[in-house]
């Protein structure tokens, strides 16, 4: 009895110190999840507190259930106009993009580890993928703005990322365990397998819920029980998906979509019980895993290992998003920021986890170099989210700052429908050479569907959209520049 309520106290101790540095550590841009995991590392056997923990099945465990977690939280605050936004790019970001990924940055474990071809193959694929825990918390905590286009496509491909890390990771380690049992026909089934599996089982499981929800007598005292109800729902979707072969990580993100969208206006009530369950997830997630490390053994081999991240963030990761995204119409300054903030948290450390159930060959070293990976990333990539946002020009202002969103989106507020060239003609601006509207103007000069925050610059103007009705341009904003030299090149 003494030593469970000694494992309670120390375990509320550790949460509670984590929070207070976590709020003090944000202030100077550090991540939350950088405290936490940190903060298991000063608990754990070579820090002060000594704790020795290396039960590997029971952390899989419980990373497994906070990521379910964390997806059902990040799929219950997408909006399913945002969803259609960036699918599409977040498709192959997810896909595509986490096999170059993986196969580029197992080119470099191999390097620098001397590890076989397959071996590193399988480093590169645990480290492949982008974290919803990193993802969602720093775009929440930093308050920083972008356009929808942006934040969507980050937002989404680190939901559906996970399954095709999953599926690398699993189909690698069977082929280097029991390389007699692994095939292509194997392996594409069990993609086809969990992919499919995990679709039906959110999709399904969100409308019914969606639609219970919406019956159900929830007054305004409500806001924690509803939450509680849709945290069960999707542990049990998570669960139910993964027990039947499919993706529980896919099935979990889809559920807390579809159920956001068929019953809105009791989720958006209930998003605050739902942030605190998200938060308590990442924290005891984190800091198991910093209890599970052994910092003096990432000593030995540090430079390698830091070499394997360097080689993640400068080269793989920029070349499988610009591989990605360009022929989808991207910009540079885009592709530059998104390939900067593919952070990684908790699920390359999840992942590793997998090669070390399976006995996987230097299984440890893996685990090491996802750790490193994933320290290296809330450091340098999540410490400058907002100055990357700066260099590559795609902040957005305060909705709050006046004055900057004058700056940004214009002294007039325009009608989309208006013809481009009684614009031009009224405002004293060069021919556009057009004959559409301002929207579809825009839409031309963008070579893509314009989104909220989108600009193009004219003559000595900057015509901005303001706002959208679903995909509709629904205003449009137009500054003039007044100082000679201030405007910008048509």
């Amino acid at each position: 009895m003494d030593l469970m309520n000694l494992a309670f106290g120390a375990t509320g101790l550790l949460v509670f110190v984590s929070v207070l540095a976590g709020l003090y550590s944000a202030r100077a841009g550090l991540s939350f999840l950088l405290v936490f995991l940190v903060m298991g590392m000063l608990a754990g056997e070579d820090g002060p507190g000594g704790i020795v923990f290396d039960d590997v099945k029971l952390s899989l465990w419980v990373g497994s259930a906070a990521l379910g977690v964390i997806l059902l939280d990040g799929g219950l605050r997408t909006r399913l106009s945002t969803f259609r936004t960036g699918l599409k790019p977040a498709s192959w970001l997810a896909t595509v993009g986490v096999l170059v990924t993986a196969a580029l940055t197992g080119v470099a474990a191999s390097l620098a580890f001397g590890l076989p071809p397959l071996l590193g193959l399988l480093a590169g694929a645990i480290v492949g993928s982008t974290d919803a825990a990193a993802v969602f918390a720093l775009l929440k905590s930093s308050g920083l703005r972008v356009s929808e286009r942006l934040s969507s496509t980050l937002e989404i491909e680190s939901g559906l990322n996970d399954p095709m890390a999953v599926f690398l990771v699993l189909t690698l380690s069977a082929a280097l365990t029991q390389p007699q049992a692994a095939s292509v026909g194997a392996m594409l089934w069990m993609f086809g397998q969990q992919a499919v599996l995990g679709t039906v089982f959110g999709l399904l499981a969100g409308m019914a819920v969606g639609e219970l929800l919406k019956r159900l007598p929830l007054g305004g005292a409500a806001e924690g029980l509803t939450a509680l109800l849709l945290l069960a729902g999707g542990i049990g979707v998570f669960g139910g998906a993964g027990w039947a072969g499919g993706s529980g990580f896919l099935a979990v993100y889809l559920f807390g979509l579809v159920v956001a969208h068929r019953a809105s206006d009791v989720v958006e009530r209930s998003l605050a019980g739902m942030d605190g369950f998200a938060w308590l997830a990442q924290a005891l997630m984190f800091l198991l895993l910093g209890l599970l490390v052994t910092p003096s053994r990432l000593l030995d081999n540090w430079l390698p290992m830091l070499a394997v991240a360097l080689a993640l963030m400068f080269v793989a990761r920029p070349l499988a998003v610009a591989l990605c995204l360009k022929p989808l119409r991207f910009s540079w300054h885009e592709i530059g920021f998104i390939s900067w903030v593919g952070l990684r948290g908790a699920v390359p450390v999840v992942l590793a986890l997998i090669p070390l159930m399976l006995a996987v060959p230097q299984a440890r070293v893996l685990f090491d170099i996802a750790f490193v990976v994933v320290l290296a990333s809330l450091v340098l990539q999540g410490a400058t989210m907002v100055w990357a946002a700066r260099l590559f020009n795609v902040n957005l202002p305060d909705a709050q700052d006046e004055p900057a969103v004058r700056v940004v989106f214009g002294d007039f507020a325009l009608d989309p429908g208006v013809p481009v060239r009684d614009i031009c003609g009224f405002y004293g601006l060069p021919d556009p050479g057009f004959d559409g509207d301002v929207a579809e103007w825009m839409a031309h000069k963008l070579r893509r569907p314009p989104v909220a925050g989108d600009g193009v610059d004219w003559g000595n103007a900057h015509f901005a959209v303001r706002g959208m009705e679903g995909r509709r341009v629904a205003q449009v904003g137009l500054l003039l520049y007044h100082a000679p030299g201030d405007e910008p090149a048509a």
